[in-house]
């Protein structure tokens, strides 16, 4: 859950703190009226969690110790007063004028009924030099029974304690009762001060403030080897409709759209990466463009094909590869009666697939049979893009009409929810997330700005309930979705950039990550199994990136320390889902199934869960390291000290002296 953030600004000095309640810091940044307009000075880290703070008023600074700002701040069991000063030579002994403008009174400018009236007299300000401060009048005190017996019967120690204890249930520090003119023996800044974060960080400390952060915050895109590259792609079709992934992989083979007549896909296998021949390479022959393709999750061999005749044709990939080209399906299934926008394959049940076509409708197929079993109804225009649901129950679908809608299909033809969507009309994608409880879709608002949204997948009427603006771009973000992590990678066609998010079923919902840049323009970002992720090397997502004449893969990393360890944190248990778990007719007559899972931990590496626990690390220093101001006499000792070990001794013996001389008979005559 997010944490509220407590501002508090001090104009004199243009200090802005923000403290989050429940946190155990307070940033303190410098506001300009010029770029970079907030610079953090400093981090303090205080040693009990944060349930209020509150200024202390000006007067009441120790301004002959250069303090600038005290901040009280309220925890469990204790008031703590947290002392903000600057360090400076005549500390203690000068009044620094140019950290102390005037400031503003004590004294009203007028009565309530004056301003009423419109008056608009400003408080008189008033200088904080204690020799030319207004001089108050003391108040008279009260007499009480109680305090008399305290005044006689202790000491004027006792009587402090005394009045501390009874006054108010909450203690504070008897060392803090009046600030102190050491800077290194403040109470706030004891807990000590990390060196001020350059202006890149000062974003991410707003983050740490006022919400969680993510595990996956660092996470590097790293282009693996030039050896594992498939190059010199030739005639690649760069014109693939935009529900088209582009292409489209799995563990053994690589499917790819080529700009030939007759619709014609190219094949390689992973296994042989390396340079193409320049010479004409077997293809997959569909007669007519290509629409959309998709490989059987369950059959590595078998690739689905819609063409712009509304026709779906299933090839059947040789083991091995393609050694010649193919030009006679196994499968051909028509239904549709106009062109067909995109298919995907059902993430459970084998010999399954779903289509969107032109005509409005999204149809269920059986392969097992070649003909369709569901006809969905219910759109109005042109269907972006489908997802199953995890457990394979439900099809959501977003609708170029600005509808987002969840379909049973086994109980009924029409939309059993329906919602609004993204308000533009350029292109969207639709998937489930967050073990299926939410929808994440992306599309374009009525600006036509790339953005976010999530849906409760229990409440579609009731909108998005949360978004995240991304950018401006011709091109929809293609997501793919790691239920084990819930990390989200997004990028689009024609893109540099790939966004990184990690989605969490409450606010804040999305928690950006580190984005990943290519040199290049892709055409297109596929991943692959789990499995084929380096656990040893903390990889989280292995895909393949596809440029205009390249197939590279690239390997998103979590950065850790203590890589001989199994990070189980990252790694839970995986599904599957590259075998069925139940047949088509199986999954048609009402029966459901999951995937069985299996641990990605080396039989040879220990979780780092069970590592051995190491001795604490202070990381960050005493503040006076930072406040400690040295004298000049201090500063000429360290200089010559140095200059001294530099030099060396004096009194050693100079290199030459060892080296020995000849004797007088040797010298010639």
């Amino acid at each position: 859950m997010s944490r509220t953030l407590i501002p508090l600004f001090d104009e004199d000095t243009g200090l802005l703190l923000l403290a989050g309640m429940g946190n155990t810091g307070i940033d303190c940044f410098e506001v300009s009226s010029s770029e970079p307009f907030l610079s953090q000075v400093s981090h303090c880290l205080t040693d009990t969690s944060t349930k209020g703070v509150a200024l202390v008023p000006k007067l009441a600074l120790d301004v002959m110790s250069c303090e600038v700002v005290r901040v009280l701040q309220l925890t469990d069991s204790c008031i703590l007063p947290i002392s903000y000063q600057v360090p400076r030579k005549n500390s203690g002994h000068e009044f620094h004028d140019d950290l102390y403008p005037d400031t503003v009174g004590t004294t009203p400018a007028m009565s309530a009924e004056e301003w009423w009236k419109g008056g608009n007299k400003q408080v008189e300000r008033i200088s904080l030099h204690p020799d030319k401060r207004p001089k108050q009048k003391a108040a008279p005190a009260k007499q009480t029974p109680a305090k008399k017996e305290v005044a006689s019967g202790g000491s004027k120690e006792d009587q402090a304690r005394d009045c501390s204890t009874s006054s108010s249930p909450l203690s504070t520090p008897s060392s803090s009762a009046a600030p102190s003119r050491s800077p290194s023996s403040t109470s706030g800044l004891s807990s000590g001060f990390v060196p001020s974060p350059s202006p890149s960080q000062t974003a991410k400390a707003f983050q740490n403030l006022m919400g969680p952060t993510s595990k996956f915050r660092h996470i590097q895109g790293t282009v693996m080897h030039r050896d594992t590259h498939i190059t010199n792609i030739r005639g690649l079709n760069l014109t693939t409709p935009g529900e088209c992934d582009g292409f489209c992989v799995n563990r053994q083979r690589v499917a790819v759209p080529l700009a030939i007549s007759g619709g014609q896909i190219a094949v390689f296998e992973r296994s042989q990466p390396g340079k193409l021949p320049d010479t004409a390479l077997p293809t997959i022959q569909n007669s007519v463009n290509v629409a959309d393709f998709a490989w059987d999750p369950f059959d590595t061999h078998r690739l689905a094909v819609a063409g712009d005749d509304a026709k779906i044709r299933v090839w059947q990939v040789p083991e091995g590869g393609l050694k010649e080209t193919l030009t006679e399906p196994k499968i051909i299934m028509q239904g549709h009666t106009e062109k067909i926008y995109s298919i995907t394959f059902h993430p459970l049940a084998s010999g399954l697939l779903v289509s969107s076509s032109y005509d409005l409708t999204v149809r269920l197929w059986n392969l097992e049979t070649g003909k369709q079993v569901k006809v969905l109804d219910g759109h109005q225009d042109q269907v972006f893009g489908m997802a199953w649901s995890p457990d394979g129950k439900l099809l959501a679908t977003v609708c170029k009409d600005g509808k987002v809608r969840i379909y049973d299909p086994r109980k009924s033809t029409s939309p059993v929810q329906e919602g609004p969507g993204p308000e533009g009309h350029r292109g969207a994608r639709v998937v489930w997330v967050c073990d299926g409880k939410y929808l994440l879709v992306s599309g374009f608002d009525s600006r036509s700005e790339r953005g976010l949204y999530l849906y409760s997948a229990s409440s579609l009427s009731s909108g998005a309930v949360s978004s995240v603006p991304v950018n401006v771009s011709p091109s929809t973000l293609i997501p793919y979705y790691d239920p084990d992590t819930s990390v989200v990678i997004l990028t689009g066609k024609g893109d540099t950039r790939v966004y990184i998010y990690e989605i969490v079923p409450e606010d804040p919902y999305f928690i950006e990550c580190s984005s990943f840049n290519s040199p290049e323009p892709h055409k297109g970002l596929a991943f692959l199994p789990k499995t084929e992720c380096n656990v040893r090397d903390v990889e989280v997502a292995v895909g393949l990136m596809l440029t205009k004449t390249t197939i590279e893969p690239v390997a998103f990393k979590v950065p850790r320390v203590k890589k001989e360890f199994f990070q189980d944190d990252v790694y839970s248990d995986t599904a599957v889902w590259w075998e069925p778990a139940l047949t088509g007719s199986a999954w048609l007559s009402g029966s459901n199934d999951q995937h069985k899972k299996i641990s990605l931990k080396p039989k040879d590496m220990t979780p780092v869960s069970e590592a051995p626990k190491e001795a604490p690390v202070r990381k960050y220093l005493p503040s006076s390291v930072y406040l400690e101001e040295k004298t000049d006499e201090q500063k000429k000792d360290e200089l010559l000290n140095a200059m001294v070990a530099k030099l060396g001794n004096m009194d050693d013996p100079l290199p030459q002296e060892s080296y020995e001389g000849v004797d007088e008979d040797e010298w010639d005559d």
